[in-house]
């Protein structure tokens, strides 16, 4: 794809984003089912696509650790670093969740956060502005497709925006390390 087409195919997803749909797009992990983070009914939606319980939580990605902090009452400092020094993709788990939707925050108060450096996530995060969900392109408990040709036609249809960016990428995805950290600052390694 040209720079031009990729700059479109962000704009009608980001467009798509805000009337409160949901978009099938390439992460810096697998593919992911997104909408806005902060729209329950999106969210409500993404969990009866994927035909999963709302008490299983879903991971948002944004463009930079400083927009971490909008979603959290305070980030702890260890955060910053892990952050920063990531050599692969990094979901951190942290307390304190603020302006999500309440099905994305888990029972303890804590959300999934990652900081996407990948080309087409990342810059789909900076143009929107805000959290998107990234949770995997399939129904819960059938395999997470490593590649767009994996993904089932159901999946397909139920979203709003498929994006275009990456679809011929063949290469394989892995999901992302995991690392839930407390503001007393415990750390568990939950995915290596």
């Amino acid at each position: 794809m040209t720079q031009k087409q990729i700059a479109e195919d962000i704009k009608t997803a980001v467009q798509t984003l805000r009337k409160g749909g949901l978009i099938l797009y390439p992460t810096d992990t697998i593919w992911g089912i997104g909408c806005d983070a902060s729209n329950e009914e999106a969210v409500r939606r993404i969990f009866q696509l994927k035909q999963r319980e709302d008490s299983k939580a879903m991971i948002c990605l944004v463009d930079s650790a400083n927009r971490m902090q909008r979603y959290l009452r305070q980030v702890p400092d260890v955060a910053w670093d892990l952050v920063e020094f990531a050599e692969k993709p990094l979901t951190l788990i942290l307390d304190g969740a603020v302006n999500l939707a309440p099905s994305l925050i888990a029972e303890d108060g804590s959300v999934g956060i990652r900081v996407t450096r990948e080309n087409i996530s990342h810059e789909l995060c900076y143009r929107y502005e805000r959290a998107i969900v990234s949770t995997s392109a399939n129904i819960s408990g059938a395999p997470s497709p490593s590649c767009f040709a994996e993904i089932s036609e159901e999946i397909k249809k139920g979203v709003d925006y498929i994006m275009l960016s990456r679809q011929n990428d063949l290469s394989k995805s892995k999901p992302s390390q995991i690392i839930k950290l407390g503001l007393d600052g415990q750390i568990q390694i939950i995915r290596k």
